[in-house]
């Protein structure tokens, strides 16, 4: 066997030297992307031609939401679907639901969680896979659409005016650095009593302390949550209402009133370990212990957009997951394949196939949205209308374009009803067991 262990000489940095000489318009690129970055020396403006907005299916969902610096885009992208059905209902446009509120409950049970799954794993060593991906993270503010319903089934929700976002809550870095310190000094902690074979009662004596602790720390950072409000408002017509003595959960009963098993995780992964038309979770991946289990139905990319469209068809917006940071110009709010030419810039092919990408580290979800439209010529997706959580200064207004063939190459989850699906895959995602992935695997990224 040839050796790969081999170094650079001289000759091969001559060569390349010399290709590169020969080459007429390589100082004239060499200046244009050394001054203006690889982003905007590759960027095709005539993508924004194609990315006009305007589009056949446009629902009217109101202003659009700020998650700020935070990571909750998950959960703003949840919230946000129901409150467009809330809207609808009660003639509120300018609405929001407390994303305060759900953060709150959502670290108080990573906490658990995280305590739980360092129990788990205490007879193992710290250097193991498992125990090192625990401690990397032990809680963020990313998630899934299945742990959010999990946190609702458990706490409810309440209007943005009963529990208002904070400091911490929009600028989450110090609270997540300051909760992750704590969580891994806990860790420690329960390591060595199990290590030391103290007894259950022992071990859940000092959990209860540290959840105690959590409890605290998030009270101080995010306000303690509401057991009982008052609902008082105007509607869009500018009629008064007050609805007095209200619950977290008798709110979300009377105002939202959807039953979150019929909500349910369609993927697109088209990876070799996961055949199409089967289900999936993910190991460690979750929020409340023996609450909502995250599960996955993965189906073809033809499937995946039928199933939004025929939600968004029924007047319904759908949350979804994607790679926001491929091909996507922030400011302009277009996510477009043709919108920056890499390739032709440097004389480099850069493509890989979706699952590549997926399995070699180059993709996976990092962000969460709400599609509120597309357009359909001839009865085909040619593009997409985004809600984003950034606020209203990028995009149109806080609204994004994304081409069909972005969301081909680029969006892996999508959240529908279950009546949508075809009875077989209805069947599926009722009764088949998930398969457990890795915790690792990038169907376990957050959003």
């Amino acid at each position: 066997m040839t050796s790969l262990s081999k170094e650079i000489t001289a000759d091969q940095t001559a060569r390349y030297q010399q290709a590169l000489a020969a080459d007429p318009t390589a100082k004239v690129l060499e200046r244009a992307v050394s001054h203006q970055g690889i982003l905007a020396t590759s960027a095709d403006y005539a993508s924004e031609t194609d990315m006009t907005p305007v589009f056949s299916i446009d629902l009217d969902t109101g202003k659009v939401a700020n998650q700020k610096q935070s990571g909750r885009c998950w959960m703003f992208a949840a919230l946000n679907t129901m409150r467009h059905h809330l809207a609808d209902l009660f003639n509120l446009s300018d609405f929001e639901l407390s994303q305060n509120y759900t953060n709150f409950w959502d670290k108080f049970e990573k906490a658990n969680y995280f305590y739980e799954n360092v129990l788990a794993t205490a007879d193992q060593p710290t250097s193991s896979r498992k125990v090192a991906f625990l401690m990397a993270t032990p809680q963020q503010d990313g998630g899934q659409w299945d742990m959010l319903c999990a946190i609702i089934e458990k706490y409810g929700i309440v209007p943005k005016s009963v529990m208002p976002e904070t400091y911490n809550s929009s600028k989450s870095s110090e609270l997540n650095s300051t909760l992750n310190l704590k969580l891994r000094k806990d860790a420690v902690t329960l390591r060595k009593l199990v290590a030391d074979k103290a007894s259950d009662a022992d071990i859940a004596a000092a959990k209860d302390k540290m959840l105690g602790e959590v409890y605290r720390l998030l009270s101080f950072s995010l306000g303690e949550p509401v057991s009982e409000f008052d609902f008082e408002y105007r509607d869009d017509d500018k009629n008064y209402h007050i609805d007095k003595g209200l619950t977290p959960k008798s709110f979300f009963d009377k105002y939202v009133n959807w039953d979150l098993s019929d909500y349910v995780s369609i993927i697109n992964a088209p990876t070799d370990d996961k055949p199409y038309n089967h289900t999936y979770t993910v190991e460690m991946l979750g929020n409340v212990v023996n609450g909502r289990q995250v599960k996955h139905l993965n189906v073809t990319m033809k499937d995946f957009k039928a199933l939004a469209i025929k939600q968004l068809q029924a007047g319904q917006s759908v949350w979804f997951g994607c790679d926001v940071g491929q091909s996507s110009e922030r400011q302009k709010g277009i996510m477009d394949t043709k919108f920056y030419d890499k390739d032709a810039l440097f004389n480099i092919d850069f493509s890989t196939t979706k699952a590549e990408r997926l399995d070699y580290g180059e993709s996976m979800m990092t962000h969460a949205m709400v599609l509120t439209g597309v357009d359909l010529v001839d009865g085909q997706p040619t593009k997409w209308k985004v809600e984003n959580s950034w606020g209203e200064k990028v995009g149109t207004k806080g609204y994004f374009v994304m081409s069909d063939a972005w969301m081909d190459e680029y969006c892996y989850q999508v959240v529908v009803n279950k009546q949508f699906l075809p009875d077989n895959l209805k069947k599926t995602q009722e009764t088949e067991e998930p398969t457990v992935l890795a915790p690792w695997d990038p169907m376990g990224a957050l959003a």
